[in-house]
């Protein structure tokens, strides 16, 4: 553990930190901030680049994090709340923040995975969303996340947050879909989405083999170039009076549904 101490918020690191907020810093630093105790903690026993721990200085390394302290290689830095304030997004400021380096995974990451199973997200533009689905895959168990163009940001506050620090635990894997989905077919795997106009049931059709379920956007599903590439399309039974479910629930519903059969 490397000990530091800032309390200007003109210092030029601040002003680095505090740009994290925007996507256009956090695009060209290539690097993302993290809050609160337990997506810090999360960040640092996953093994993600943690760059440094900052937290506020008159209340200390919190309690849940001294053992990360003393054991991390990174660096600590106390700073002042008004730091801590400019550079964090919640109402609440949290007692402590976390600058982490992007992640570096490929879709080699995602294929290698036997039977792999696979979340992705064309368009997806919720952050609750994304996250959500992220921490849905990642409790399934699944091979890997592909974010696609026109979702929103993976490491805006809000999506890290949803995420409940399953960031951390899968790759994710952001690029073209109609690059990437080619890829998986070669690999075997079988591309499945979901529509109203679908006529095979999702409890009907079998997931214990490779299976990447793609999740278009709330409004309009999944986009005609994207749905070039889809193997099979199902459908949700739904004998209520809903129209249709938050695409988060949907992706729960199927990726459990995919448990469930290779449990059996």
């Amino acid at each position: 553990m490397r000990h530091a101490q800032i309390e200007s918020t003109s210092n030029a690191r601040v002003k680095e930190w505090a740009g994290l907020l925007e996507k256009k810093h956090r695009d060209r630093q290539g690097k993302y901030m993290v809050e609160g105790v337990h997506l810090v903690q999360e960040a640092l026993r996953s093994g993600a680049d943690v760059e440094c721990v900052a937290y506020d200085m008159a209340r200390g390394v919190p309690a849940e994090l001294a053992q990360d302290a003393r054991s991390s290689s990174t660096d600590w830095i106390a700073v002042s709340a008004a730091i801590v304030s400019k550079c964090t997004e919640a109402r609440t400021p949290q007692p402590v923040f976390a600058v982490v380096r992007k992640s570096s995974a490929k879709l080699a990451n995602v294929l290698e995975a036997a039977n792999g199973l696979v979340a992705v997200l064309d368009g997806v533009q919720d952050p609750g969303n994304v996250g959500t689905i992220i921490r849905a895959a990642d409790a399934a168990g699944a091979a890997g996340v592909l974010i696609g163009r026109g979702c929103a940001d993976i490491y805006n506050p809000k999506t890290v947050r949803s995420t409940m620090g399953s960031l951390f635990h899968l790759p994710i894997v952001e690029g073209d879909l109609t690059e990437l989905l080619p890829q998986a077919r070669e690999a075997s795997a079988k591309i499945v989405s979901t529509s109203l106009q679908a006529r095979q049931n999702c409890y009907e059709a079998d997931y214990r083999g490779a299976t990447w379920f793609v999740f278009g956007s709330e409004g309009g599903g999944v986009s005609p170039e994207v749905e070039a590439f889809v193997d099979e399309t199902i459908i949700i039974p739904m004998p209520g009076r809903a129209e249709s479910l938050n695409v988060a629930m949907a992706a729960s519903v199927l990726l459990f549904e995919a448990v469930r059969q290779r449990l059996n």
